[in-house]
């Protein structure tokens, strides 16, 4: 399975002051991705080497971010003091996992400032509420031009330190536990709450853990 992105949830008072922290750890500039309409959540993009990026992401006060999956999910996770959401895998086809889920992917899109629409589908941010070490699935309907890490820098993602149950990710991934991402190792954590607990960059600088 090939890692698409990580998201990171703050409220929107914290937006501007969580993309400038960990862009200046990072020794990288994110750029501002828009805003999802249907999810009532806007984002920070970083596009990172290896076709994967991160997006730093709030919920707007609106009122699809009280109806929608991930502007829940979103919400949620930024009153709960604000960290790493989930992560996100691509697939060139979604429909297997839809049969194995027994449900539609969702349609998903954002609006650029430059008023461009990226527009994807998706599917697992319930499961994601329920379980945080799940990830969900992502089919991008776009040009490889146009996907959010296509201008990445010489920063990428080498570790995610996860906290979960390594047969439960098997299963879901239809993957080996011990490697279940393409380039990205995991590292599995024994902690109290299940999730993303740190993401390891590799930057010029070295290694970077953002926690």
């Amino acid at each position: 399975m090939h890692l698409d992105h990580v998201s990171y949830a703050c409220n929107s008072s914290e937006l501007a002051d969580v993309v400038q922290r960990i862009g200046s750890d990072l020794g990288a500039t994110f750029v501002d991705g828009g805003r999802h309409p249907s999810f009532g959540t806007r984002n920070f993009i970083l596009p990172l080497a290896g076709g994967t990026y991160v997006e730093v992401v709030s919920a707007l006060d609106h009122p699809a971010a009280t109806k929608a999956p991930f502007g829940r999910a979103v919400q949620r996770r930024a009153d709960a003091g604000g960290g790493w959401l989930g992560w996100a895998v691509a697939v060139d086809d979604i429909a297997p996992i839809e049969q194995r889920l027994g449900r539609e992917a969702g349609p998903g899109y954002r609006v650029r400032p430059d008023g461009h629409q990226l527009r994807w589908r998706q599917i697992g941010i319930l499961d994601l509420m329920e379980d945080p070490q799940l990830p969900y699935f992502v089919q991008w309907d776009c040009t490889a031009t146009d996907h959010p890490s296509a201008a990445g820098g010489p920063v990428s993602i080498g570790k995610i330190e996860l906290a979960g149950d390594p047969i439960t990710i098997e299963t879901w991934l239809g993957g080996p536990a011990d490697n279940p991402l393409d380039e990205v190792a995991v590292e599995w954590l024994d902690a109290d709450e299940q999730g993303v607990i740190a993401i390891w960059f590799s930057t010029l600088g070295g290694m970077v853990r953002i926690d």
